[in-house]
Order: structure tokens, then C-alpha cells, then sequence
């Protein structure tokens, strides 16, 4: 990088090194192309059941996890795969869990709604509209009380914002003043129903006043803007502070799963978003700030495709799990008598 940084420099050029954004961008070409090996492989059957995809969400996932460790601690939701993939998860190991194979996170018992990886600190997607929210407070109160100093990062959906769990989880996680950010990925739909109609503050991050929180909204599709207002509460988070509410305001491409047929969505809606592409603007950052130049950045796109094309070779030939284990690793609590 040859220019000179000053305080208009955006946040991101300011805040990490070059090798660190080439890495950002190719995180988010890592979950794109992973989301449309996904979809291609369901359209030809070799994956069963459904999936949330979280194409067009990009920024928000690899933003939010740029000051994490792997001894920090997220929870995800049913459009996840995004956040594991920005916390270093295993391509192949995802996709053999897509797959149902026994090499995948979750010996292909979890699939899409249910990957986990806990030591990236990836504590799991969840099929429950809201019920990352408890469980993140539950690590943040482990890690407060054992001294360990680190910091959970509790992703939710907008249709989550108007479920009991979330109120309860702010109220505690300010009342213990716990080390947990709650960040709202806002992508304007609950399934098929749309904020306005659902949601009675304009902004869901003005919820945070009820609870003695700072709150704050974002473009979510400027990794620049996300990357900055994350790193900011994690620091806060870190120092003992308390918990925050960051709202990222963005956009899923796609339906709200493979059986949404859009019809409460505009075409016009969806290329409006579509033109802004948080992909396209990280790539357009990072070349005018000389981080990368244009081959660089093609070069990035094309080894992300490679590493998704052998992910899904790799889960294509990979065991299934066999009969006699299914029970292998499913717990339940036994009934009192």
C-alpha cells in the first residue's frame, strides 16, 4: 500500500494489513462460491432436504469476525454458513456434512441447519429462529466467570429480533454485564414476511436503549462499515464493558429457503440489491487502495472456486455413515421416574 492513510482513510485500510483484507476478500468469495456449489448440488440431488443460503451477505459474516480467535466463541443461525466459514471452518468437512458423510462436522447427522466446529470456537448453527441467543449468553457467562477473556459474537436474523429469547438474552447479558455482541443480520424478511410489518421501531439496533446497551446500524454490505462497528463492541466487550447490538442492514439474493418461490419480493427489489454486491465493493476497496490490483483479485475468485470444486469432490467420495452407528453420538435426557 502506497498512499497515505489519513483519518478519511476507511476504516478498514486503516485497521489491518494488507495480507489480512486479501484474506477478507477471499473468505467472501469462499462463502459465495461455497453457497452456489450448495445450491448446485441440491438441484442435481446430492444433497437432501433444504437450506437457507446467505448470497449477497458476505460483508456481514467476514466483517463481524475480524478481531476474533479462535478462543473467541460465535453462535449461528440457519442461514450460517457464511458466519463458519468466516470463523476458518474446514471447506471439505462442510460440505461432506451437506453431504451426509461421515467425515463431515457432525458425522453428517446436522447438515446444513446444524454444522458446529468448536475448536474455531464455532459453537453451531441453529434450526430454532432465535435459539443462538440464550446459548450465547450461557459462553459469554462461562468465559466472564472462568477469566478466559474472551468474546462471543451472537448472530441473529431480523425475524429473531421479535422472538421472547432475544429480550431475555439482552436483559441478562446486561444485567451480569457479559462479554457478548448481538448482531442482527437485517435482510428485511422474516421467511416472507417484511420488517415493516413486523417490527415496531424503525431501526432494530434502537432496541438496545431498552437495555442499557449501546446500539448501532450499519450498511451491512460495506465490510468496511461492519468490520468497524464489531471490532469496536468486541474491544468494549473485551474491556469489561457489556454487551452491544450491532444492526447490519443487508440482503439475501436468494429465497428464504430452496421452497421459497419469491412472490412477496419484486424483481426490481432484488437487482436494486443485487447492484450492491458487498463482494464487487471489497474487491472495488481494496484495488483503489492499491491492497490488491485487479489480476490479484481474479486470482483470489479463482483459487476460492478451486478450493469449493475439491471440497465437493472430497464430500462426493467420502464414507456414509453406516447403519449400525446411527445411534452413535444423538444423546437424550432419560425421564425422571
Amino acid at each position: 500500500m502506497s498512499e497515505t492513510v489519513t483519518e478519511n482513510t476507511p476504516y478498514a485500510i486503516r485497521a489491518y494489513t494488507p495480507e489480512r483484507l486479501r484474506d477478507a476478500l477471499r473468505k467472501m468469495y469462499l462463502i459465495r462460491k461455497f453457497e452456489e456449489g450448495a445450491e448446485d448440488s441440491y438441484m442435481r440431488g446430492l444433497i437432501h432436504g433444504t437450506m437457507h443460503l446467505s448470497i449477497g451477505q458476505e460483508a456481514s459474516a467476514v466483517g463481524s469476525c475480524m478481531s476474533l480467535s479462535d478462543e473467541d466463541k460465535i453462535t449461528s443461525t440457519h442461514r450460517g454458513h457464511g458466519h463458519c466459514v468466516a470463523k476458518g471452518a474446514d471447506l471439505s468437512k462442510m460440505f461432506a456434512e451437506f453431504f451426509g458423510k461421515e467425515t463431515g462436522y457432525c458425522k453428517g447427522r446436522g447438515g446444513s441447519m446444524h454444522i458446529a466446529d468448536p475448536s474455531k470456537g464455532n459453537l453451531g448453527a441453529n434450526g430454532i429462529v432465535g435459539g443462538g441467543l440464550p446459548i450465547a449468553v450461557g459462553a459469554a457467562l462461562s468465559a466472564k466467570r472462568l477469566g478466559t477473556g474472551a468474546v462471543t459474537i451472537c448472530f441473529f436474523g431480523d425475524g429473531a429480533n421479535n422472538e421472547g429469547a432475544f429480550h431475555e438474552a439482552l436483559n441478562m447479558a446486561k444485567v451480569w454485564n457479559l462479554p457478548v455482541v448481538f448482531v442482527c443480520e437485517n435482510n428485511k424478511y422474516g421467511m416472507s414476511t417484511s420488517i415493516e410489518r413486523s417490527t415496531a421501531v424503525k431501526n432494530i439496533s434502537e432496541r438496545a436503549a431498552a437495555y442499557s446497551m449501546p446500539g448501532v446500524t450499519v450498511d451491512g454490505n460495506d465490510f468496511s462499515a461492519v468490520s468497524e462497528a464489531v471490532d469496536a463492541a468486541v474491544a468494549r466487550a473485551r474491556d469489561g464493558q457489556g454487551p452491544s447490538l450491532i444492526e447490519n442492514l443487508t440482503y439475501r439474493w436468494r429465497g428464504h429457503s430452496k421452497s421459497d418461490r419469491n412472490r412477496y419480493r419484486t424483481k426490481e427489489e432484488i437487482a436494486d440489491w443485487q447492484s450492491r454486491d458487498p463482494i464487487a465493493a471489497m474487491a472495488k476497496l481494496l484495488i483503489e487502495h492499491k491492497i490488491a490490483t485487479p489480476d490479484e483479485v481474479a486470482a483470489i475468485e479463482d483459487d476460492a472456486a478451486r478450493t469449493i470444486k475439491d471440497a465437493i469432490e472430497f464430500a462426493a467420495a467420502a464414507p456414509d455413515p453406516q447403519l449400525d452407528q446411527v445411534t452413535r453420538d444423538v444423546y437424550t435426557q432419560e425421564a425422571p421416574a
